[in-house]
């Protein structure tokens, strides 16, 4: 057995080929152009998502010897929003990306009409431009005459599997999975369908939607063309989710959280969907089998994105490696606090007009001071987050974190993350955890992996990290951090 995962992310379009252990037997990546319109706006060109996703699928297939294909697991970045003629399969507009803010306007307004509750209620998410719903309504006013033609039945809304299934089925497979229908603030939780009163709040015609599934499902056959046969697609899920299976967390209680261009943050709450009293969200992990589990969930706009400014923006670092070695030539005598709010701030704030700030400066402050403050910045988002679930569920006790992605590489910022939380940090053996749930999702619909139970039990550890910080200076730091974040919300 051979399973082809996709992994389709913000900044890059990986793919990976993975035995029939769910061992890695090759890798195909390609990095792909970002782009800012305006300030606080993200956009992809849809043409460039599909053929770096192509190209990483044949690479990775090359790398692995050319194997034969048995399954195809998705994974993707949430939220990104794309709308295509249904007839010819070409978008109408740039996507726009899950971290844009063009819509901050839009949602004011909605929360002072007062309809926060109810969408919170139906969706488990906060009236924010995070998500999907206003995205499609502001492409459907922007575009000329794409309301007509979507409630005509015309256009085809969809997150980013949506539109990779569109593409690999050749057009023939209009579907979704419940993770990543959840992201876009007009599905119903509960009720596990598409919710009339949202579409109507947010002006969404339902013939735009695509079809519901399990993330384990048979969601289409992809074109013989594209890899020398038809391979069906068997497992998608939004790639917090997958990185949810792909560490493991079946049981209620566990957490995990990932460290790419944002962070993510999922705590199992099993069958209960718990509301929020601290503004984290809820969500559902996965389902299988008709069954869904939820979890709630922070996320953080900003984490490996900081390093990427650093070398793109500063240019104080060539590579992201630098940074490790870097920061670790930092002056103890100076803790500046860096806040990355350069497209607004995440959970738990939700503040989208809140931008980016440097606090603690002195003239002896240079590339390494900034280099360790924005490893450690990702360490106290995470901290926010931390509380606010602990908060909103005590029964989750003492959670271990279980950590992935690229950041989790950094010592460094592995070590602080330990030392600001008060709590032990495990790193898998395995970090392509993402990849790996996206892997298992499809194996686990084919009938060829093991259930969640005994694929728990082959989750290994690389490294625990234990806190070492004392709990002064752990809470005296994170006090300015408090502080440099109520004064980035005030400016």
């Amino acid at each position: 057995m051979t399973i082809l995962a996709i992994d389709q992310g913000t900044t890059s379009s990986r793919a990976l080929i993975f035995s029939d252990d769910l061992e890695v037997q090759g890798k195909g990546q390609q990095e792909f152009p970002q782009h800012f319109p305006q300030s606080g706006w993200v956009e992809h060109d849809a043409d460039d998502i599909w053929t770096t996703t192509a190209a990483s699928a044949r690479a990775a297939i090359e790398k692995a010897g050319n194997p034969r294909i048995d399954a195809i697991g998705i994974t993707n970045q949430r939220e990104t929003t794309l709308i295509w003629d249904r007839k010819t399969g070409q978008p109408i507009h740039n996507a726009i990306v899950w971290q844009d803010r063009r819509t901050a306007e839009t949602c004011a307004r909605l929360k002072s009409d007062g309809v926060e509750d109810q969408v919170t209620d139906i969706t488990g998410l906060l009236l924010d431009p995070y998500f999907s719903a206003t995205k499609i309504g502001w492409i459907l006013d922007q575009v000329e005459g794409a309301r007509a033609r979507a409630e005509a039945g015309d256009l085809a809304f969809g997150t980013v599997d949506s539109y990779l299934i569109w593409k690999l089925t050749g057009g023939t497979a209009h579907v979704t999975d419940a993770t990543n229908a959840s992201r876009t603030m007009l599905y119903d939780i509960r009720r596990g369908d598409w919710s009339d009163d949202m579409l109507k709040l947010f002006g969404i015609p339902r013939a735009m939607l695509p079809e519901v599934l399990d993330s384990a499902a048979e969601f289409g056959m992809t074109r013989a063309d594209l890899f020398g046969r038809e391979i069906p697609i068997l497992g998608v899920a939004g790639d917090q989710q997958a990185a949810t299976v792909g560490q493991a967390c079946f049981r209620p209680g566990m957490m995990k959280s990932t460290y790419g261009t944002g962070c993510f943050a999922l705590l199992n709450t099993g069958e209960t969907a718990v509301r929020s009293d601290n503004r984290m969200l809820t969500t559902i992990a996965y389902r299988l089998d008709g069954k869904p589990t939820y979890a709630l969930e922070g996320s953080i706009f900003i984490a490996g994105a900081v390093v990427q400014w650093l070398r793109d923006g500063l240019k104080i670092i060539r590579d992201a490696a630098e940074t490790q070695p870097l920061s670790e030539r930092a002056d103890d005598s100076q803790r500046i606090i860096m806040v990355p709010a350069f497209t607004g701030l995440g959970a738990p704030h939700w503040d989208p007009n809140a931008r980016g700030a440097v606090f603690g400066l002195t003239r002896n402050t240079g590339p390494a001071e900034f280099a360790r403050a924005a490893l450690e910045s990702v360490g106290f988002q995470t901290r926010d987050l931390w509380q606010a679930m602990r908060a909103d569920w005590p029964e989750a006790g003492d959670t271990v974190l279980r950590v992935d992605g690229g950041m989790t590489a950094s010592e460094p910022a592995m070590q602080f993350l330990a030392d600001i939380l008060g709590a032990p940090v495990d790193r898998p053996a395995n970090t392509e955890t993402t990849a790996q749930g996206a892997a298992w999702l499809a194996g686990y619909r084919a009938g060829l992996c093991p259930g969640p139970d005994e694929f728990g039990k082959a989750w290994r550890l690389d490294k625990r990290l234990e806190p070492q910080m004392n709990d002064d200076t752990r809470d005296e730091l994170y006090d300015r951090w408090s502080r440099a974040v109520a004064a980035v919300q005030s400016v």
